[in-house]
Formats: structure tokens, C-alpha cells, sequence
């Protein structure tokens, strides 16, 4: 004995209602969570980094962190102590995004600690580019560019920001 079954009916629906079917919840997901995900994982980098700068000489930036904030202080910050400063912030910055308490202040602290890590293109453009070519540290300090474009579609969302699906 065969067992057959009915055909089933063709869906009649437009091909682009299907697809709007499977695409709308998917993006109304990723417009509720992907920049709290974004915020949390940029918390993650930066207190990671921070961290790194407690335990001498584990942090690859150590070096052009002193140079860095001896030049932005004049000198009145130094050595171990511009390291220790530089932890601390960037440890109390991660908190705040991976938790979100104190998030706008934390923010304006990053926003002030981007231009800190930026600094080093304008200070020593010779010591990062010899030749014409980044170094390490030329490339360590460019990937706080992509940093800092986290950090403002984290900052636009905390200022009150939406997405808005176009229909």
C-alpha cells in the first residue's frame, strides 16, 4: 500500500512578502540588541587593554604610553605613573560600558581618551611612519579608529538615537 499525500498548494504570496517575512524580525532583532552588543564588546576591548597596563611590561603599549602622556602633560605625568592613570581610566571606561552604569560619563571619558590615542599620529607621525610605512605601533593606534566609530554609534544610541527601518 502507497501512501500519497495531497500536493501542496503553491504560495501565492509575492516573493518579496516571503522574504520580508524572514528579514523584518531579523532586523527588528539586531535594531534592539546589536548596539548594546556593540557597547558591551567595545567595554570588553578597552577594559581588556586597560588591564593589560597594570602588570609591567605585558601591555605592548606601554612605551608610547609614557612617551605619549609625558608630551600631552609636559612632562608633569610620567613613566610608571602616566601607565597607572592610563589603566585606571581605561579600566573605568570598560566598566561603564560593559555595565552601563555611569555610561554617559563614561562616554565623555572616552571621547577624551580617543584624542589621548590619537595624539601619538601627531607627536611622533616620524617615529610611527619611518619610510612612509606603519610600525606596530603606528598600527596599534590606527585600530582607535575603529574604536572611535564604535564609540559614536554607542554614544548617539545613549543620547537617544534610533534605528528606523525604511519599509
Amino acid at each position: 500500500m502507497t501512501v500519497t499525500s495531497a500536493p501542496r498548494p503553491a504560495d501565492t504570496r509575492p516573493r518579496a512578502r516571503r522574504v520580508e517575512e524572514v528579514i523584518g524580525p531579523v532586523a527588528a532583532w539586531l535594531a534592539a540588541h546589536s548596539v548594546t552588543a556593540l557597547r558591551i564588546s567595545l567595554g570588553v576591548i578597552i577594559l581588556g587593554f586597560g588591564a593589560l597596563k597594570y602588570f609591567p611590561g605585558a601591555s605592548p603599549a606601554e612605551p608610547l604610553v609614557m612617551r605619549t602622556v609625558d608630551a600631552l602633560t609636559v612632562g608633569l605625568v610620567s613613566g610608571t605613573a602616566a601607565v597607572v592613570t592610563t589603566a585606571v581610566v581605561e579600566s573605568l571606561i570598560g566598566l561603564a560600558l560593559i555595565t552601563g552604569i555611569g555610561l554617559r560619563v563614561g562616554l565623555v571619558a572616552l571621547a577624551g581618551a580617543l584624542l589621548g590615542w590619537m595624539s601619538p599620529l601627531l607627536l611622533f607621525p616620524g617615529d610611527l611612519f619611518p619610510g612612509g610605512l606603519p610600525t606596530l605601533e603606528a598600527q596599534y593606534v590606527l585600530k582607535d579608529l575603529v574604536l572611535g566609530a564604535a564609540a559614536a554609534v554607542v554614544a548617539a544610541r545613549a543620547l537617544g538615537a534610533r534605528y528606523v527601518r525604511e519599509r
